[in-house]
């Protein structure tokens, strides 16, 4: 089920041909990318995103191997439709992407303004970016579970998406920071957990990429964060990251690891 992938899904020999993944946060950015990218290669996919996210115009233009199921990451009846949806149109589920996530940017304490970081922001970054990761991967590995193994006893793949923030926070990053160490550190036990039932778990930390959040930000800005990346000197492609997905899945003897893909990046206070 997992085979050989070039750069260029369309020059591939062998594709994912009845592969089927789903994808959080999969309507935009990352997500998106990773989506196209599996249609692309011959699989089916389920886009999950929030109701109000572009996910069914998304899966509406890829046809008919695409899907959208509306979904809270952090609902479990949610995530347990999505994962039912993939089963009742496609079949089966081998592939889980996590990209689905959110952030603020606040200081522990602002003094000028005699204000603590707000508890709910930091709690709702969490519960969405670890919790709602978690989420996605029980469900998920209950439905890959029923998989007949390959002959190396492989029966699925689950990838999250971290960032450098986990190991490079900047300032008024800590609950972002926090929620993706929370990934990193849960990349390994997890691994460990399903590695008897032959499903992978691995984390993609990326750095600076070109997403719907930096698309916001000013030319200047984004200039000088692209000066930022030692090499290659720009921001990341969407397109490069839905390619290390494929690769990933491709390659049964990289479990419980996380990958930084951040053209060198070392991020500064």
């Amino acid at each position: 089920m997992f085979l050989i992938v070039s750069l260029n899904p369309s020059m591939c020999t062998l594709l994912f041909q009845g592969m089927v993944g789903v994808v959080s946060g999969g309507a935009s950015g990352l997500g998106r990318a990773t989506v196209e990218r599996l249609i692309q290669s011959g699989a089916s996919a389920v886009i999950l995103d929030l109701p109000s996210s572009e996910g069914g115009a998304v899966a509406a233009s890829l046809g008919e191997r695409c899907a959208f199921a509306p979904t809270d990451v952090t609902s479990e009846a949610d995530v347990r439709s999505a994962v039912a949806l993939a089963r009742e149109r496609f079949g089966r589920l081998d592939l889980a992407v996590n990209c689905a996530g959110i952030a603020v940017a606040v200081k522990t304490y602002n003094f000028k303004k005699d204000t603590p970081h707000s508890l709910e922001d930091f709690q709702r970054v969490i519960n969405v970016n670890i919790a709602g990761t978690f989420n996605v991967i029980r469900l998920a590995v209950g439905e890959m579970g029923k998989n007949e193994p390959d002959a190396d006893g492989h029966r699925g793949c689950i990838i999250n998406t971290a960032s450098v923030a986990a190991f490079d926070g900047q300032v008024g990053q800590a609950a972002y920071s926090a929620s993706k160490g929370g990934i990193v550190g849960m990349t390994l036990p997890i691994a460990r957990d399903l590695a008897p039932m032959g499903i992978r778990v691995v984390t993609i930390a990326p750095g600076l990429f070109s997403t719907p959040l930096l698309a916001s930000l000013p030319e200047k800005v984004r200039s000088f964060l692209s000066r930022q990346v030692p090499f290659p000197s720009r921001l990341g492609d969407p397109a490069e990251f839905a390619h290390l997905v494929t690769s990933i899945a491709e390659n049964p003897m990289i479990n419980g690891e996380v990958i930084r893909l951040d053209g060198a990046i070392r991020m500064q206070p």
